[in-house]
């Protein structure tokens, strides 16, 4: 290919194309994502009030969901408002060093949210198989500790992608059919071998969802096994109970990923349109739904959540 057709990375713009065979829909598309992120917003919003200003709230389980909403409010806030561009006022273009920021925002939260799902599971197996310990294992230090530790190693296995993909050289004005910066997406129009980045990114995604899923059941495994040892019945429905509102935050944020990677190996010839959508669900849904979850589930958040709302009124 003549160097006329080719660019330098550093001058690239790409050009995103939102939902392909759907762009006649954007705007009505555009209501329900801008709905759910707005529920992503107040709600996650609220529990980082809640949790901030009730010091009765600063113990492990309550910090670990406040690391949870924070990264829930990153992930959304990272795709949603270039979406909404695409979708409102048809803003297509996207600078190629922005590209880079936003697929290392997105990957390297979801690495965070991962390990603080993780963590969150450790925080219950501590509470009820060994709750004599609790206090002593989960310090404030131990819990600082962890959350460092997520945000060391989501940054050291994404600090690499913007470097290699700065490598590569791009068509004049390549078109990335997706609604945001996706690294698969950047990478397919890269001219060059890119066999690197694609064995990199697939390996971290399985690695760290696979490990991290793979001890979460594990200790959940643990979890079942000493709710059922315990004399009552009372006994185990409020042992159990604590854990309703972490199942239901795993749930919500693992179900679309085996949704879309089952999608992509049975169905290859499903519409574009398909992929993207659940993508979108992916990055979604848990920032929308994990505060409501947590806030019915919880006790102590929905009181607290009902005080502030009932102080407000009067």
């Amino acid at each position: 290919m003549s160097s006329s057709s080719m660019t330098s990375t550093h001058a690239a713009v790409f050009l995103l194309m939102g939902i392909p065979g759907l762009e006649h829909l954007h705007i009505w598309i555009s209501i329900p994502f801008c709905s759910a992120y707005t529920l992503a917003l107040l709600g996650n919003c609220t529990l980082l009030f809640i949790i901030q200003g009730d010091a009765a709230l600063h113990e492990p389980m309550y910090l670990f969901l406040a690391m949870l909403a924070a990264i829930d409010l990153v992930l959304s806030s990272t795709t949603l408002s270039q979406m909404l561009a695409i979708f409102w006022f048809r803003d297509w273009e996207i600078n190629f060093y922005v590209c880079l920021v936003q697929i290392f925002f997105l990957h390297s939260f979801s690495i965070m949210e991962s390990a603080v799902l993780l963590a969150t599971a450790f925080d219950r197996y501590t509470a009820i198989c060994k709750p004599l310990h609790y206090t002593m294992v989960l310090t404030r230090h131990l819990i600082t500790r962890i959350g460092m530790a997520a945000v060391a190693q989501a940054v050291t296995l994404m600090t690499p992608l913007p470097f290699l993909l700065r490598c590569f050289h791009y068509c004049r004005g390549p078109v990335i059919a997706h609604c945001y910066c996706e690294h698969m997406a950047v990478v397919r129009l890269a001219f060059g071998d890119t066999r690197f980045n694609n064995i990199y990114g697939i390996a971290v995604a399985l690695i760290i969802v696979v490990l991290d899923l793979l001890f979460v059941i594990l200790s959940y495994i643990f979890i079942l096994r000493a709710v059922l040892q315990l004399a009552s019945q009372e006994a185990r429905y409020k042992a159990f109970g604590t854990c309703v509102s972490h199942i239901g935050a795993i749930l919500s944020t693992y179900t679309p990923v085996v949704i879309s990677s089952v999608m992509h190996c049975v169905a290859h010839r499903a519409a574009p349109h398909v992929h993207i959508l659940l993508a979108i669900f992916y990055l979604l849904f848990p920032p929308m739904v994990n505060p409501i979850i947590y806030g019915v589930k919880t006790k102590q958040i929905l009181e607290r959540v009902i005080g502030l709302f009932l102080r407000n009124d009067a």
